[in-house]
């Protein structure tokens, strides 16, 4: 799906058409949007079946000018967002007892988005460590509770029945946990990249590839609402995958193929995820908010592992919970483990 007439070929261009429209801002985009369509009618008319790679990809940059410049046609459609399942979720995390001055309050940030009850010093330790994005639900959070999801269906086996019963949980369970946290643009490229995922698991016979997967979801996405491309959390969203696409398995096969113990590759895998996010994101970030995460590194090799296995730990716990036979020491171990995440971004806050 990575030749030129593949998703990728027609996604690039049209993505470069929405960025280009939204740059110029241009206040006679009716006129110009009709005058696209025209020029794409035209060239469809004339030029039909053709194979010639810079004319097909100038038409679909065209098309990506034309959507910018349409927006205004058919306004956004205003995400469901419900509150009452977030206030049952918050409600269960306070009542939940995890040990810790600020664990409850951690964990209804990183599992329902909701800062308001962070303490100013939480934020601040946070913010400086370069763990700000822990903190904002994205793509991790969505992606945590997917593997958690998958995970616990597996015991369903893998018959064809099976796999599409558990396809439809999984994405009914994600679509219920995007809509309820407000479907911001990052939980939506998240929610797209299950979708396509478990699409194609069902589909054996056609490729998958994680460009084809990345392709197909920013043209989806840029289609339905192209006003998503001016936002921060788009961009740095995609641009976070890119490096994880693109970049990411060059540095993994870099480990040297010797019998050193396994904590060292995964230091190394971890260490390649977040030099690929922040190469790509880092000009995005500087341009948005004038600042760059000096020990990133350090940051993320303790905050991302450890992050995934809280969230993982507390939604055990309130599982559990709610069927009445949660074992105290899971409840420990998850505000512990919070605890740790704290000290540990207070440590490197202060260097």
């Amino acid at each position: 799906m990575e030749n030129k007439s593949g998703i990728s070929f027609v996604s690039l261009p049209f993505a470069a058409g929405v960025a280009s429209g939204a740059i110029a801002g241009a206040p006679f985009e009716g006129a110009i949007a009709s005058s696209l369509a025209s020029v794409c009618c035209i060239y469809i008319s004339i030029a039909k079946g053709s194979r010639r790679p810079a004319a097909m990809a100038a038409l679909y940059f065209c098309l990506g000018v034309m959507c910018w410049c349409t927006r205004a046609l058919c306004p956004a459609p205003t995400p469901p967002h419900d509150s009452t399942a977030l206030n049952k979720l918050a409600c269960m995390i306070e009542d939940a007892g995890f040990p810790g001055e600020h664990s409850a309050s951690i964990l209804q940030a990183l599992l329902t988005g909701r800062r308001n009850l962070l303490a100013p010093a939480t934020k601040a330790a946070f913010r400086k460590s370069g763990a700000s994005h822990i903190l904002a639900l994205s793509g991790l959070h969505l992606g945590v509770l997917y593997v958690f999801v998958k995970r616990l269906l597996s015991p369903l086996g893998n018959s064809r029945c099976a796999q599409v019963i558990k396809s439809i949980i999984t994405i009914a369970l994600s679509s219920f946990y995007a809509s309820a946290t407000g479907a911001s643009p990052s939980i939506v490229r998240a929610l797209l990249f299950i979708i396509i995922s478990e699409a194609g698991r069902l589909f054996t016979h056609r490729d998958r590839t994680p460009l084809g997967t990345y392709c197909t979801a920013l043209t989806i996405q840029l289609c339905i609402r192209p006003d998503f491309i001016a936002t921060a959390g788009f961009q740095l969203s995609y641009l976070a995958m890119l490096g994880i696409t693109v970049l990411y398995p060059r540095l993994e096969s870099w480990f040297p193929p010797t019998r050193l113990p396994l904590a060292s590759r995964y230091i190394w895998k971890c260490a390649a995820l977040s030099i690929s996010c922040q190469l790509f994101t880092a000009p995005v970030v500087w341009l948005h908010f004038r600042t760059f995460p000096t020990y990133f590194l350090i940051t993320n090799l303790i905050a991302m592992p450890l992050t995934e296995l809280i969230i993982t730990t507390a939604v055990t716990v309130l599982l559990l919970n709610a069927a009445g036979i949660c074992p105290q020491f899971l409840v420990t171990a998850a505000g512990e483990m919070v605890k740790v995440l704290e000290f540990c971004l207070n440590a490197i806050a202060s260097i």
